[in-house]
């Protein structure tokens, strides 16, 4: 029998993770139903407070294994405590033991949807900071992504070269997906090959016909300003990424570009009264693609990786320091994630 339990990583219990979580269960609680925390029950009992609202905090359950989380009754936040407790972590702060937890907390769901327990994951902020102050293994991954990539190459027996992701960020209005993703601008450029861009047009691709149950149609963003202009701005889009599109289409994609970075995303834009023209855009770098998504809607933006042998999808935000503790941040991203989840898990 396919799983059909999803766990949420508590992400960084300095940020705003638990709370948002808690909110999620309080406000959707149909939406949030098979649902279960993979993480800190006293961490989830604070965070139950602070989204109380003066009325009474939902009680947490603490549950022995993923299947519990179906048997659990209405209005409670089942919790499946990660190895030892957390103890408390100061709010707002960078603190290794939380993100040792954190990254505890996700690789023990990745394993687990591996395994075959769970049906997806979805995976609440993480501090990358805090992330690397943990030490070892958790100090080697820049983020979720890389350490998903990592536990599933093991998994699988391949070695990461062979298992590779992207990150796909999606809203209402738009989907971008990147060819590179958490590295600096002057690696980004050099990842701009003809190698990468067409994995990412090939991954794309079958991802996105899974999800809409046709061939997607997919947009290239050029690389340079206006595309490189026939090469007067740069020759990447004459040299790399026009050689990439045309191998996709050669293997039947329908794939359009490189199209000016400053006009692709308006073009792809969805609203009522605008349909967009292309399903997803490929973007040639993390803050070419991100910048437009996150305009259009961060509250509503989930974050994807797309090529892994599990469904993992993420709010479109970080851990929020600043307001952390307070009770005030939103839990939409979040909620938008697991609804996102639960849709890939069905197209499976």
């Amino acid at each position: 029998m396919k799983p059909t339990t999803l766990a949420i990583t508590l992400g960084d219990a300095a940020g705003i993770g638990p709370e948002i979580i808690a909110k999620a269960f309080r406000q959707d609680p149909e939406l949030m139903r098979a649902c279960f925390v993979a993480g800190d029950i006293q961490t989830m009992r604070r965070a139950a407070l602070q989204v109380a609202e003066g009325q009474l905090a939902l009680p947490v359950l603490q549950i022995d294994n993923p299947q519990e989380a179906l048997l659990a009754p209405p209005h409670c936040i089942p919790v499946l405590q990660i190895g030892d407790a957390l103890g408390c972590v100061a709010m707002g702060q960078v603190d290794a033991h939380a993100g040792e937890f954190a990254g505890r907390c996700v690789a023990w769901a990745a394993d687990a949807a591996l395994r075959g327990e769970i049906a997806a994951l979805v995976t609440a902020p993480l501090h990358k900071e805090a992330l690397s102050a943990a030490g070892a293994p958790y100090d080697s991954f820049p983020g979720h992504t890389e350490l998903l990539q990592a536990r599933a190459a093991r998994a699988c027996g391949v070695p990461v070269s062979e298992m590779p992701v992207r990150m796909m960020l999606a809203n209402e209005a738009l989907r971008t997906v990147l060819v590179s993703i958490h590295v600096s601008l002057r690696d980004a450029l050099d990842a701009v090959t003809f190698g990468n861009v067409l994995e990412t047009l090939r991954i794309t691709r079958a991802a996105l016909r899974d999800v809409l149950g046709r061939e997607p149609r997919i947009a290239v963003a050029g690389l340079n300003p206006h595309a490189g202009e026939g090469g007067l701005f740069g020759r990447e889009e004459i040299e790399t990424i026009s050689p990439a599109v045309a191998a996709a289409r050669a293997e039947g994609a329908d794939v359009h570009g490189p199209i000016a970075p400053d006009t692709v995303f308006m073009r792809a834009r969805h609203s009522d009264d605008h349909p967009g023209e292309f399903d997803v855009v490929v973007a040639m770098y993390h803050d070419q693609g991100l910048i437009p998504v996150k305009y259009m809607g961060v509250e509503q933006g989930v974050n994807v990786t797309l090529g892994l042998p599990l469904v993992r999808t993420s709010p479109d935000h970080g851990t929020a320091f600043d307001i952390a503790g307070r009770g005030i941040a939103s839990a939409e991203s979040l909620v938008e994630a697991v609804r996102m989840a639960k849709r890939l898990v069905k197209s499976d």
